[in-house]
């Protein structure tokens, strides 16, 4: 069997796993009823033990943030033996088709920080194909921020150049080869520079460059680490319509818990790490959507799975994909979950790369091999399955039920035990409503005080939104790599307004 074959037969294997449980579970509920009822009380059980088990992790991680967003870092890094003089951050931005009062938001935080700007070499990082619009912006954000920092450098991505997907990935990984050689001018020591990778609405905590560089500095291998902070959708949370607002907070408190979870957190969106690193793995894959994450398993392979994310709780505010157009930023918040949800194309890359005849990581440890591929393979099929199981699976028995099991007392029970589970799952969700109402911006004056109130109200959506921007984008994802051809997934650049 040829390995292209064998990639080809890997990419089949996620989807092929969803469509046997949702197919198996309808034929189940035909054929056997009862069997299905027994399996879903089971499974739904299962799920509110483990959402339980999460909301342990998710308060852990809730306490380190109110600690660690309140100290000062910056203060904290002068008391350490090592110089932080002698460390560069240099601050990736990369933009395509955003306007200049998008583009001016994340330069506007950085002159915020509590850190000393002059040690900070910035990037924007643009494409050919926005090639007018874009220099013109660079050219405003130059003449307004330039001498803020040691350096702003300015590139332009080539566009059409070949073994290359169009996307942040692509942009960044020329970005990064273009800073490499300005940062070998001037003769840095590439384990001396900290790379931030950012979104272009990323507007960082005045908090971030003190305490990324106090990990880095405390840390025992610092090149060996990629570092990943919470990713807080507040930068137009007011203005966002409820439906966006549930949907981009469940990303948020899905950091939280894995961020109680090193040892299973990948990077996600903006993250920071070393450029020795950076350099030494060969740079954000330029062929994929999902190199955010990927980073981290290029770290993990090339170090022999001696490579570890290391959580941040500070948090980097970022926009909501809502833009003042409700079907359209359902539209978008759709898209941007599919995106998020074809992180499953990791699955082969990391079956290739940790057992096939050359892959980089066979030599990882083979408890953490396993580790990580079922992390990632749990994941993705969780996020497509369990939604459906859950809030629709619980129905179908009930309705295809012959008129004799319809007299059983687990029949007649079953309803009663899922509405128990469920409202006992609820506790979670209210534990996070109430958390996600205390990171809320200030109310803007324009807005009443009955803005609160759908801010409490829009929870009861939750079921609709798991299964609508959950278990769709994600069932949806996993079909498309299945299918592969021209139903492979490109990247696609979230609007931002």
């Amino acid at each position: 069997m040829t390995e292209k074959i064998k990639s080809r037969l890997l990419e089949i294997v996620p989807g092929f796993l969803v469509w046997l449980t949702i197919i198996g579970l309808v034929v189940l509920s035909v054929v056997k009823p009862l069997w299905a009822i027994y399996f879903i009380i089971a499974f739904d059980l299962y799920w509110v033990l483990r959402v339980l088990y999460m909301l342990v992790y998710l308060l852990s991680s809730w306490r380190y943030y109110q600690r660690d967003a309140k100290t000062d870092w910056f203060t904290q890094l002068k008391t350490l033996d090592k110089n932080y003089q002698d460390y560069y951050h240099l601050i990736f931005l990369p933009t395509f088709h955003e306007p200049l009062n998008v583009v001016e938001l994340p330069f506007t935080a950085l002159i915020n920080s509590n850190y000393d700007l002059k040690k900070f070499i910035v990037c924007l990082a643009g494409e050919e194909r926005d090639k007018d619009n874009f220099l013109d912006i660079a050219r405003q954000i130059k003449e307004k921020f330039a001498d803020k920092f040691f350096n702003l450098i300015v590139t332009v991505h080539p566009q059409d150049l070949p073994d290359e997907l169009p996307g942040k990935g692509s942009n960044t990984h020329y970005a990064a080869r273009q800073a490499q050689h300005y940062i070998d001018q001037l003769g840095l020591d590439y384990a001396k520079v900290i790379v931030s990778n950012f979104d272009i609405d990323t507007c960082v905590h005045p908090q971030y460059f003190g305490c990324l560089t106090y990990k880095y500095l405390t840390q025992p291998n610092p090149t060996h680490a990629s570092y990943q902070p919470i990713a807080v959708y507040n930068n137009n949370v007011w203005e966002s319509n409820p439906i966006v607002r549930v949907v981009a907070s469940s990303t948020t408190f899905w950091l939280f818990t894995d961020l109680a979870r090193p040892e299973r957190l990948f990077t996600f969106s903006s993250h920071s790490m070393s450029f020795k690193t950076l350099v030494e793995v060969g740079f954000w894959d330029k062929t994929i959507v999902t190199e955010d994450s990927r980073i981290f398993l290029q770290g993990l392979v090339h170090y022999q799975g001696d490579y570890q994310t290391v959580p941040m709780y500070i948090p980097v505010f970022m926009n909501t994909v809502d833009i003042g157009h409700f079907w359209r930023s359902l539209k978008n918040q759709y898209k941007q979950m599919r995106r998020w949800a074809w992180g499953v194309e990791h699955f082969p890359w990391m079956v290739k790369q940790f057992w096939f005849k050359n892959g980089a990581g066979r030599n990882i440890p083979l408890i953490k091999k396993i580790y990580y591929l079922w992390n990632q393979t749990e994941g993705v099929y969780s996020w497509a399955t369990a939604p459906i199981i859950i809030l629709l699976g619980g129905y179908l028995p009930l309705f295809f039920a012959p008129d004799f099991d319809r007299t059983t007392a687990l029949f007649q029970n079953s309803p009663y035990v899922l509405a128990f589970l469920m409202r006992l799952a609820m506790v979670s969700f209210i534990v996070i409503a109430v958390l996600y109402t205390l990171m809320l911006p200030s109310r803007p004056k324009h807005l009443t005080l009955w803005s609160y109130l759908i801010m409490v109200l829009q929870w009861v959506m939750v079921p609709a939104t798991l299964i609508l921007f959950g278990a769709l984008p994600a069932t949806d994802a996993q079909t498309r790599l299945m299918l592969g051809g021209r139903f492979r997934l490109g990247f696609w650049v979230t609007e931002k307004k």
